[in-house]
Parts: structure tokens; sequence; C-alpha cells
């Protein structure tokens, strides 16, 4: 059977090309990602599989130039989305043509694409931008730190906003090609493996690459003047540690400390099991800042974090955390403790190992530290709010949470469940409500009502993480020898909180 091709009159043709994308069924993605504490952060209408960042920085102006390479799919019909940037753009093209671009909010980029993108198409979005990330301010706040020798950005719950383009929410993970190029006898440091390395005309280019999915946040980059070692696990994963030439008194501490990084990660793999991505390590830049960030295979430390001398618990806190947060991320910021609890637990573990304070022994320590009265208990671990969510209660209450688990299950039941949680969400993203659901699965018990009463409930609990009778009279317990590290730690996560 022939068909007859209708073609519209030139009126009707006119009318159909004046109609809007709207109304054609194309709608703009939202401009955030709709999580409960950080609404503006990440945005909807599209998920990104791989970033490739070409970049070069001058460290005496501050200067940064980037081509950013986004890789996505539509998840609608589309007549415009967001990313999430702070630099001055000079274009964007989306599928090699010109897109129109405008500001909006506090790092909005809208972004109009030359013709709407129809639902489940795979996009490549081009951005070209300039500017000193060090001088752009969101909330008066930074997240770019010069440096003597250059600079550095990691910050939690953001940081990519100062320097590429992005859908800035741990929800949306991809993989990583971050190619930097520098001044002669200046160093790039970010994720994953070093892939190559050359020299032209004065400029040296460092080109890094992370090949399993890695939330924007936890994506590093620095710049400077670094002594670099290299090892490998006895699995033959590469180890990359960095410590910056020019450290100062805490030079020696801070390689004492992230030196055992080789023998944290095999002991951690034996808890955890197996070692999620490419590379492990970590860097101390010369940067005045106290905290540590878990950047994924190379987490950060800030110089004053060994301010007391070397400290290898915090060394363990940021490497657990490749399992438990990087690589099984949060859903929503309000599920932090699925990052932090896990983290801090892994300190008493270590603790335990070491033979410094089991677990037990620090759980009832920190039990009895806080009274009834104490403003400890009223912080949720489970959902503690934007302005507690760094709070010291998330990380030993939260801790104190995963030994009374310990407690009522067991240790084989419970160290099946640390193991075979981040192997069953390799890679995804899950909430506290999803970990309930899945110990209640492993243990064939309902849990609800415990874990309401250690994570959501702002009063002391009747019975704590302790096996000694409770409401008897007792001498206090005693401190572990670990705990001035771990509580040393606590003053490192005190700055977590990046620019919320």
């Amino acid at each position: 059977m022939r068909h007859r091709l209708l073609v519209p009159g030139a009126a009707a043709l006119s009318l159909l090309l004046a109609i809007p994308a709207s109304a054609a069924g194309f709608t703009p993605g939202a401009p955030g990602a709709g999580d409960s504490y950080y609404p503006e952060s990440g945005n909807g209408g599209y998920d990104v599989s791989h970033y490739d960042l070409r970049l070069k920085y001058q460290p005496k102006t501050d200067l940064l130039e980037g081509t950013a390479t986004l890789l996505a799919t539509t998840t609608q019909d589309l007549s415009r989305f967001n990313l999430d940037f702070g630099l001055k753009v000079s274009e964007i093209r989306i599928n090699g043509k010109k897109a129109t671009y405008a500001t909006s909010g506090k790092h909005e980029l809208e972004v109009t694409p030359a013709s709407p993108l129809e639902k489940g198409k795979q996009i490549s979005v081009v951005v070209r931008y300039a500017g000193k990330p060090s001088e752009l301010k969101i909330d008066g706040f930074t997240a770019w730190a010069r440096t003597p020798d250059g600079g550095v950005v990691a910050q939690e719950p953001d940081s990519a906003v100062w320097w590429f383009p992005s859908n800035d929410h741990p929800t949306d993970k991809a993989t990583y090609d971050i190619s930097v190029a520098v001044p002669d006898g200046t160093q790039a440091l970010s994720n994953g493996v070093l892939a190559s390395q050359s020299s032209k005309l004065g400029w040296t280019r460092y080109n890094w690459r992370s090949d399993k999915p890695q939330a924007t946040y936890l994506t590093t980059l620095a710049v400077g003047k670094f002594d670099i070692t290299t090892d490998k696990t006895a699995d033959g994963l590469p180890v990359i540690n960095a410590v910056s030439k020019d450290l100062g008194a805490n030079d020696g501490a801070a390689r004492a400390s992230i030196g055992r990084t080789t023998e944290v990660t095999e002991w951690l793999e034996s808890v955890f099991g197996p070692y999620p991505f490419n590379a492990v390590g970590g860097y101390v830049p010369n940067v005045p800042a106290g905290y540590a960030l878990e950047t994924q295979t190379r987490p950060f430390y800030g110089k004053k974090a060994f301010d007391r001398g070397a400290n290898v618990s915090v060394v363990v806190h940021e490497l657990a955390h490749q399992w438990y947060g990087d690589s099984v991320s949060l859903k929503d910021w309000k599920d932090i403790w699925v990052n932090e609890g896990f983290a801090a637990y892994s300190q008493w573990l270590w603790s335990e190992k070491e033979g410094e304070g089991t677990a037990q022994e620090l759980a009832d320590y920190v039990y009895d530290q806080h009274p009834a009265d104490d403003p400890f208990w009223t912080v949720k671990p489970g959902d503690p709010g934007a302005d507690k969510q760094f709070d010291g209660a998330v990380y030993d209450r939260g801790a104190l949470a995963i030994q009374a688990l310990r407690d009522k299950v067991g240790d084989k039941v419970f160290f099946d469940i640390l193991k075979t949680w981040p192997t069953e969400h390799k890679y995804g993203n899950a909430s506290v409500a999803d970990f309930v659901k899945f110990a209640e699965k492993k243990t064939g018990t309902p849990l609800a009502d415990f874990f309401d009463t250690w994570l959501f409930q702002p009063v002391k609990p009747a019975a704590g993480a302790t096996k000694r009778t409770l409401g008897a009279p007792r001498t206090p317990a005693a401190q572990p020898k670990s705990w001035k590290q771990i509580a040393a730690t606590h003053q490192v996560h005190a700055h977590e909180a990046g620019a919320h």
C-alpha cells in the first residue's frame, strides 16, 4: 500500500515552528536534585556518565583555564538544563552545536540547547571557561585554597562548582579523565592512576584517570611541589602518597601517618571486602587546614591534622570511607550516618586490632562520658539536620549504634553485614532506611525500633552499647589508650562542612 506524504502549508508550518518547546512536551530540567539539606545541589533531567577535564593552572596568578566535556544521557524531554558552576564561561556546545546560557541562583548555569533534547538520548556537553577559583565566593566561602606553591580543592559537601561544571550531587556518579598542565617543577595530583605525563614549552601535563563511578565532591585537585612515593599492596594495587615539600614542623608526623596507607588498606580489606577502586593513597598539601576528606582513591589531609603528632587513626577513617561513603554513597545528605558512622567505627576496630582498647571499651567510655542531659543525645545521627551534619555525635553516637548492633546480633552476623553491604551496593547509593532493611534481611530480625532508638530519638538510650548492667552504681569506664588519637580526629572533622 502506498502512503501519501501530507505537507503542511506555509501558514500551518509557521504555526508549528512557533509552538514553544514546553508546549510540545519539552520542559526544563529541575535546578536541584531534591536533596533534603541542599535543594540547590545537583540538577534534574540528565545523568552524567563521564567527565573529561582538560585544565591549565598558573599558581602565580591563580588562573584556571578549562575545557570540560560531559557525556550524559537525558532522563526527560529537555528544553533546557542546569549545571552547577561558578567560574566565567566563554562557550557551551551541545553535540557540537552552540548553546545559549545564563546564570541564576548561587551557582546555577542554565543551558539552552540549539534544539530540544529528547529523553533517552546520549549527549556531549562542552564547556569552555576561565577564572580565579579562590576569588569565587558562595555564601562568603571558597572551597579552593591557594598555597605558597599552588592550589588545592577538597571540600564537603560542595567543591566541584569552583573548578568544573557538573551535576553536583552524590547520586550522579561518573568516571573521570582529569588532565592538568602546570609550570615545570610543579606537580598536579588528582584521583585514580596517573595514566601519562608529558612536558612541553615550560609546562608539564599530568593525566589522571578514575575508571569507577565517583561523586563530584570526592573529586580533588592539588597543584604544588610534593614528594611523591609509590608502592603496591599485596594484591598489586598502586599506592600513591604525596607530602608537600614545605610542610614544616608537621612533616614527619604526616609522613609517618600516611606512610601506613598500604598496611591500613590491606587490613580494611579483611573487614570490608576487596578494595573497590583502581588506586589508593593520600596527600598532605601545604594548606593551613585542620580537616581531612575521603576524596576518592586519594584522601586529603590538612597539615594541621598532624599538629599533635602522627595519627594513623585519621588515615583509617578516611580509607574506610572508600567503602562506606565513596563506593557506597549516600542518597541524600541526611543519610550522612551511612558514611560517617561506619568510618568512625572502623577506628574503633583498628584500636581493637592494635590492642589499644576494644570497640566495646570505647563504646562504654563514650556512653559514660555523656549524661542524659548532654546535648550530645539530642543530635539524631540518622537525620541530624544540615547544621549538625558533621557534629561529633554523628560520629560517636553513630559508632555507638553500630557497636549496639554488634552486641545484638553477634560477631559472626555482624562482620558478615560489614563485608556484604559494600559488596552488594558497590558503586551505588543507599540510605539509612536501606541499611536498616539490609540488616533485617541478613539477621532475620525486626530492627526498625532498634535503629529508631539509636539513630532518631533525641534522648540517651535507656540501655547503652555496653554489656554492663545499667542503672546500678558503677565506676565510669576508663579511657582507652586509643581515645586521644580518635578525639584528635574529631577536631579534624569539625571543619568538614564546606560551603554550606
